[in-house]
């Protein structure tokens, strides 16, 4: 069967995991995770992708990652064979340490941007390993002390514009709710967030045109009471409905709010 393809995302962030095959450790010791982290640091300035966020567990990988140059599967290949090779050396093992091929799922808003770092900074509580702010393997103290590989000025403005404030800001929305609901509610989203072809037949059903093209060819009010109709749909966003249909995310945002 042939491989169906990665969905691309229109805003360029991607919630990535790599597990271990067979659910297997991928880190053993503290060191293995440094190793994976300079592994992280070395691809990042050659392929030149930012990192809002990660969190390192004993047999899967969270990133939160913005591809700006269009080769985010060149950079994950990069440092997974990398610290493969690095792994299978210290162990004296051989054969494929993660799954073949990464989970990637788009980041297509600003709600579920920040709704995903929490996700991904929260996994160790919700392993129930340690206390989110605690815990030394993930991007959650960059955010609160200073940046090592983690890109954090972004998601931080999206608070406050002084960093103080935002900080504080930041660590007050990431601790407002309990774990189990947090997870919950991220969960069911990435599960249910439409695929472009799925997408596209639902909004086709629901305005019932023939095809995505119609609805440029209506004059400004009609398009937009149209528009309108689409605000029930969930699993979607402006910007993949703005993709779909070929109209401005912003002017989508606008008619739905």
């Amino acid at each position: 069967m042939a491989r169906i393809a990665r969905q691309i995302s229109s805003t360029g962030v991607y919630h990535i995991i790599l597990r271990g095959i067979e659910k297997k450790d991928i880190f053993l010791d503290s060191n293995d995770k440094r190793k994976i982290i300079e592994e992280l640091k070395r691809t990042k300035e050659k392929y030149e992708y930012s990192i809002y966020a990660y969190c390192l567990m004993s047999n899967h990988i969270h990133l939160l990652i913005k591809d700006n140059k269009d080769n985010i599967s060149k950079a994950i290949q990069s440092f997974a064979v990398a610290y493969s090779l690095y792994f299978n050396k210290k162990y004296h093992r051989v054969g494929h340490l993660f799954q073949n091929r990464f989970n990637s799922r788009c980041v297509e808003d600003e709600r579920y941007l920040l709704n995903v770092q929490r996700y991904i900074h929260r996994n160790p509580e919700k392993a129930k390993i340690a206390k989110t702010e605690e815990y030394n393997w993930s991007s959650y103290k960059e955010y609160l002390y200073g940046e090592n590989i983690t890109d954090t000025s972004f998601i931080l403005s999206m608070f406050e514009k002084d960093v103080v404030e935002a900080r504080k800001a930041f660590k007050e929305f990431n601790t407002m709710i309990k774990p189990e609901e947090m997870n919950d509610f991220v969960e069911y989203e990435m599960i249910n967030k439409l695929t472009d072809e799925e997408l596209k037949n639902i909004i086709e059903k629901t305005l019932r045109i023939d095809s995505i093209n119609d609805i440029s060819k209506y004059n400004v009010s009609i398009r937009n009471e149209m528009l309108k109709k689409l605000k029930g749909i969930r699993g979607t966003s402006a910007n993949q409905i703005g993709r779909i249909t070929g109209l401005n995310h912003k002017t989508i945002k606008n008619i739905m709010n």
